[in-house]
């Protein structure tokens, strides 16, 4: 990458800003490292000779960590409902808002190698990243001269630098491949910067390198149950670990494991320079890459045993119901305290509707497709498959059943059908709205068919809140009253992830056994049986690709909108799912005659106490709002890695990946 002394702020390497507030006077960060301060020019010096300062460096740091979910700040948010989700561009979530830029270029088709900023998967010129990327290597500089902060704090914060810029290169590495790998923070005084991309077996091995060296600085894990231990301990459970440490480096070597670069050809063809210089693939085929990540999985889970702190959340009661299974679900995602999190990027305190997540409009934020829908399995594991149950007249009860369907409606009858996780993961026709912390239903139901009192005529428009028959629920807890008692934060690792990334490991290194009992366990959490016994026709325990489609199925369901469905796609090259077309749930109330009676139920229905609708038509028609042009001409292989803007590569000093 060719970088202009003169350009520095304002091209590759965009100034960390982050205005500090505290008991001392307010700082802001940047590039010239500060503006004026009351009483005074404040320099370089002025921040790295004060203990207290440097702290607040290293906040302004955590500040710029990537956060999955939506928010209103287009300036320096990754992701605003302007640009969309990572997941509207996997077959989980369609979005049908024309002014959301992953439908108006990837959902086209028409993206182009100029094409920068919010339409690209991961920014290349994102000032998070490489402004964490400057500052990081700024601090590791500076800080043997700070006074007052004692030895083993410089140890941590430096390790804790070292792990926000493997972060951010993670980032890069799943989206571009191979990058320029910064290893000092320019002062911006040398004449030129020539740094090109990286092989991916030079990124890999960088990222890894930052990890390893903090992982030996680190605690294991920051406890709010010993506060006296910590100034302040909400705060500290935000901060890179050892345990995160170690994590991050599992989840980079899977994703360097995974045939989109571990593969006997390249993805592309091999004859672009890009491959030709294994920018975008080792070269071939390396069984030790496999090994590679099962060792550092093994090393975690270790260390987790001997150490404890990290599990997933399960039942408190002997014997679970549905919403109680819903609430564990949950808990371990939405709750940045639970002790599933692992490492969590927070960078809003506020709750409920105070959030940002919660006020952009449901069209805006994409909706869960049919395909997603069913990829839930039945309550008790089996997979849901939707001509069995319409040829055995199941499609009624395919969300929820009632103890008594001729009976006044009470919301304590209803019986969920389904994975739990279906239930927090999307609002489905018929379910009650509110599901307590308790795990009790309460609420009138979703009226989720034509002419219904939520839908209304969505699915006939394709178009609205419930434009695929579907509405998200995941990061809500409950749509109805968006409210929660958990503030918001991303879940960048956790460890129902981290488990389903060991049982891959242990599957590519032929013990489908392990692997098995690994997804088992993350399945059982919410009351599913086991994979072979509701599986029986599949050999799981010997047929190596047809564990794989059942794993990639279970992350889809536990990981839903946490970044997770993209990459699994990409990196096992699943063309054939980005060129299925999707498809809304198209929901016509019927009388018991069969003939249709599209009419709300609340209103005059439940007013002369009317038992709720539990016999309905239904329909799988294809989006037409917003269809990909991949449906239609395919899926070329350059979307598997983003393109590096155009602007970039013109300098000379970068090459651009295949077919961009």
């Amino acid at each position: 990458m060719k970088l202009n002394k003169n350009k520095w702020s304002t091209s590759f390497l965009i100034g960390l800003t982050l205005t500090v507030a505290s008991c001392i006077d307010p700082i802001r960060f940047g590039d010239s490292f500060l503006e004026k301060a009351p009483g005074g020019d404040v320099t370089e010096d002025t921040v790295f000779n004060s203990a207290e300062y440097t702290r607040q460096y290293l906040v302004g740091m955590y500040n710029m960590q990537y956060y999955g979910l939506f928010t209103l700040d287009v300036t320096n948010s990754w992701h605003t409902y302007w640009k969309g989700h990572l997941e509207h561009i996997t077959d989980l979530y369609q979005s049908t808002w024309s002014n959301n830029n992953f439908y108006k270029q990837w959902y086209t088709g028409s993206l182009q190698s100029s094409s920068s900023g919010p339409y690209c998967r991961i920014d290349f010129l994102h000032a998070n990243i490489w402004g964490t990327i400057r500052a990081g290597w700024k601090l590791m500089e500076k800080i043997d001269n700070v006074p007052g902060l004692g030895a083993d704090e410089k140890k941590q914060m430096i390790a804790q630098a070292k792990c926000l810029i493997a972060s951010v290169y993670y980032e890069l590495f799943h989206t571009y491949g191979g990058v320029p790998l910064v290893k000092q923070a320019y002062k911006g005084t040398e004449d030129s910067y020539d740094l090109p991309r990286a092989t991916v077996e030079e990124t890999v091995k960088f990222i890894v390198q930052l990890l390893d060296e903090a992982s030996a600085d680190l605690p294991w894990a920051f406890e709010t149950s010993n506060p006296s231990d910590y100034d302040n301990p909400e705060n500290d459970m935000g901060r890179w670990t050892r345990a995160g440490a170690k994590a991050l480096k599992c989840k980079v070597l899977l994703f360097a494991a995974s045939p989109l670069l571990n593969s006997a050809e390249a993805y592309a063809g091999g004859a672009s320079e890009a491959e030709q210089q294994k920018l975008v693939w080792y070269g071939g085929y390396r069984q030790e890459l496999w090994n590679d990540c099962l060792k550092a999985c093994d090393d975690f889970f270790t260390e987790l045993s001997q150490k404890g702190y990290y599990k997933l959340e399960t039942p408190t009661t002997t014997n679970p119901t549905p919403g109680e299974y819903r609430i564990v679900y949950r808990r371990a995602y939405m709750l940045r305290e639970s002790k599933e999190i692992i490492h969590s990027v927070r960078i809003t305190s506020d709750k409920g509707k105070g959030n940002d997540f919660y006020t952009i409009g449901a069209d805006r934020m994409g909706h869960p497709t049919l395909e997603y829908m069913e990829k839930f399995a039945w309550a008790d594991g089996r997979p849901f498959d939707w001509s069995e149950a319409e040829s055995s007249g199941k499609l009624d009860e395919m969300f929820v059943r009632w103890t008594d369907p001729t009976a006044k409606y009470n919301a304590g009858n209803a019986i969920l059908t389904r994975d739990p996780r279906l239930y927090e993961t999307m609002n489905v026709n018929g379910v009650p709205k509110t599901c307590s912390e308790a795990g009790l239903l309460s609420g009138d139901p979703w009226e989720i068919w034509h002419s219904g009192n939520d839908a209304k005529t969505n699915q006939s428009t394709n178009s609205g809140s419930f434009a695929t028959g579907f509405l998200n629920n995941k990061f809500f807890g409950n749509w109805d009253t968006r409210s929660s008692s958990a503030s918001h934060h991303w879940p960048t690792l956790r460890m129902a992830d981290l488990m389903l990334v060991y049982a891959e490991a242990k599957l590519q290194n032929g013990d489908l056994t392990g692997a098995i009992k690994l997804v088992d366990e993350v399945r059982a959490r919410v009351g599913l049986k086991g994979v072979v016994e509701c599986n029986p026709g599949k050999n799981l325990t010997t047929d190596k690709q047809a564990l794989l489609s059942i794993l990639l199925n279970e992350r889809a369901c536990e990981l839903g909108l946490e970044d997770s469905r993209l990459y699994d796609l990409t990196r096992y090259k699943l063309k054939d799912e980005f060129e299925k077309p999707l498809h809304l749930l198209m929901i016509k109330r019927l009388n018991a005659d069969g003939t249709e009676y599209n009419q709300p139920w609340y209103g005059n229905d439940k007013n002369a106490n009317k038992p709720f609708p539990s016999h309905f038509a239904y329909e799988a028609q294809q989006m037409r709002t917003g269809a990909r042009v991949w449906w239609t001409t395919g899926f070329a292989p350059k979307w598997y890695l983003n393109h590096i803007i155009q602007t970039e590569v013109n300098k000379g000093y970068l090459i651009q990946n295949p077919g961009w």
